[in-house]
């Protein structure tokens, strides 16, 4: 499948889980409303019980004042009926809420336990009534001990007249929370059909309230009515928390979005804007999201672009394009670039439904895929020529000796011919060589090794010699630290490196001058270094001198001759024996190559 087929794929389902996150947020806050319109009748309901609050409250101040705790307080304002949408205002919906419960159930203390699947346990909830942080902190205990458990097990209420005394009890809640009787509901989620018959029931929790105040103990009338604040108590937490789920999940769509690489543009089938990412932005050289919302044909400059969404719109069907240039202004230095985009349109539907919502567009910058297609046919090629030549100068000579039947030219003639020829031969086995190489690299992945101990010194010193009975303007010299140790290496690849380097020098200093081959100790390895007075390389060169297929650009190509190839090998042939490789280089000046290797590679067995 091809690259940009993968990415509108991945795209569209991208956007598509994205729009059905902003359904379900936009359901939930739907659900949210719902629940505190049913809250606020529940109020009117209970605001002849609150008059009796009141009535009970005074009564109470005037006969005992003593039994009057502190943490009471008078009954307190409806609750505020917006949808909730953030953490805070749930706390402080349900701060209102459990001081509302504990008011209208005369309790001095309030709190909810919400069950924690993973750990297996019911843990106090902020906010509470009455109770300390410390004495939340501490209220945490399995799903199926103590008064909690067996409420949270059954399903079923149930009132402790006498904590300290009742075997049910967990003997450190009366200690540690001060508590003496108690009334305890589960918090109950319940989904009902078209006809309100229950068709699933889950258990989130309990809810406590501790010590009827003045003395009293909780009846029945008081579970009656604690459930069914609980219900409504476990609606708010449960769908709330839902929601912030949902939005938490779009957010991350959101940002998933926009932190593509490939550029996407979501259109509505109103023709708007509905949505754009940054590098969509940056590539049709637009900031922020004010066009968010607008028609895309004022928002959208170029016509190619235009068309091709008209047409997916109007068509109904998705459009690509195969390669289109457009020019955008880069972020980072400010300056326009020209880049190569693979174009297409996905049709986005409607989870659910089915139904169109609108085309997502995607820019797909392929600039490096058609640049890579560029030195892949200059390689080619490249290649061609680079093969033609020794082929074309071993035949001139080979064909001149078979003519000289007379004996015409000398024995010194003849040495130099064959001189040329034994050169062209290795010019074209080494070429075959790196072809070799770079073959099992792409195939593979990476190069096998045949370890034996290596004399790098002994090695540099043939190397040179050999590439100095093929130079006449050139001055090879080798420096070599004396009492280097063997190392533990492909000798064949160790060659092959040098010898990359070596010509490459050569190669690149038309002029002639001394090339110098430096060997040094480097920490636990050797350092090999080949420095040249050629021509150099532009510092713009130097971060990409490396890759595959790349070659300098140089004007006079008939001084130097190439195929891209070479030094790619050569940092994979020192990273495969766990080595590394460096450049430096100033045009006109020349240039200084070093690799170093250790005196065993990391990966070998002992």
């Amino acid at each position: 499948m091809p690259q940009g087929t993968r990415v509108v794929d991945d795209v569209r389902v991208i956007t598509q889980q994205f729009q059905k996150a902003v359904e379900r947020s936009r359901q939930l806050e739907s659900m949210v409303t719902r629940l505190e319109t049913r809250v606020r009748e529940l109020e009117a309901s209970l605001r002849a019980r609150d008059a009796r609050i009141k009535e009970l409250e005074a009564r109470g101040t005037s006969a005992s004042p003593s039994h009057q705790h502190a943490g009471s307080v008078p009954a307190v304002a409806s609750l505020d009926s917006s949808p909730i949408t953030s953490e805070p205002e749930l706390e402080e919906t349900l701060k209102r809420l459990i001081t509302k419960i504990a008011m209208i159930l005369q309790a001095e203390k309030c709190v909810f336990l919400l069950h924690d699947p993973r750990t297996m346990e019911l843990f106090a909830h902020s906010p509470a009534f009455g109770l300390t942080e410390e004495q939340l902190r501490t209220f945490r205990i399995p799903d199926s001990r103590g008064i909690s458990g067996a409420v949270f097990q059954t399903g079923q209420p149930l009132v402790v007249h006498d904590l300290a005394l009742d075997e049910r009890a967990e003997r450190w809640m009366a200690e540690v929370l001060q508590v003496r009787n108690s009334a305890t509901v589960p918090l109950t989620i319940e989904k009902r059909d078209d006809q309100g018959r229950v068709t699933d029931r889950r258990t989130i929790g309990v809810l406590h309230v501790f010590d009827k105040r003045y003395g009293g103990q909780f009846g029945e009338e008081d579970l009656h009515l604690l459930g069914v604040l609980s219900r409504n108590a476990a609606a708010v937490i449960a769908n709330a928390k839902l929601l912030f789920e949902v939005i938490e999940e779009k957010n991350k769509m959101a940002a998933t979005i926009e932190s593509l690489s490939a550029g996407l543009v979501l259109v509505g089938t109103d023709g708007r804007v509905m949505l754009m990412n940054a590098s969509a932005g940056a590539v049709l050289g637009l900031e922020g999201h004010a066009h968010i919302g607008k028609p895309y044909t004022e928002v959208i400059a170029n016509d190619q672009v235009k068309e091709m969404l008209r047409l997916a719109l109007a068509a109904n069907q998705e459009v690509s394009q195969a390669e289109l240039t457009l020019t955008f202004v880069d972020s980072g230095s400010g300056q326009e670039h020209e880049a190569a985009f693979q174009i297409q349109t996905a049709l986005v539907r409607g989870t659910d439904s089915g139904d169109l919502i609108g085309v997502a567009l995607v820019f797909n910058d392929i600039s490096e895929i058609c640049s890579l297609e560029r030195m892949k046919s200059a390689f080619l090629s490249t290649i061609s020529h680079e093969l033609n030549t020794p082929l074309t100068t071993i035949r001139g000579f080979i064909s001149t000796l078979r003519e000289d039947t007379k004996g015409f030219y000398d024995l010194k003639t003849r040495q130099e011919f064959y001189q040329i020829v034994d050169a062209e031969c290795e010019r074209l086995s080494r070429l075959i060589g790196d072809l070799l190489s770079l073959s099992r690299i792409q195939s593979t992945g990476r190069l096998e090794l045949t370890l034996a101990p290596v004399d790098i010194a002994a090695l540099v010193e043939r190397v040179v010699e050999t590439q100095r009975a093929y130079v006449s303007k050139h001055t090879l010299r080798a420096d070599l630290f004396p009492g280097l140790p063997p190392i533990l290496g492909d000798e064949a690849k160790i060659e092959q490196v040098l010898v990359n380097l070596v010509s490459n020098a050569i190669k690149f200093s038309p002029g002639g001058g001394e090339v110098l081959v430096q060997v040094t100790p480097e920490d636990d390895g050797i350092r090999v270094s080949v420095r040249d007075h050629g021509v150099g390389i532009p510092r713009e060169e130097l971060p990409r001198i490396f890759e595959r297929f790349h070659r300098l650009d140089n004007r006079d190509k008939r001084q130097t001759y190439g195929c891209g190839i070479g030094l790619y090998l050569v940092k994979h042939l020192v990273e495969a024996h766990g080595g590394s490789v460096s450049v430096e280089s100033e045009v006109e000046k020349g240039s200084l190559f070093s690799f170093c290797l250790p005196l065993r590679p990391p990966d070998a067995e002992e």
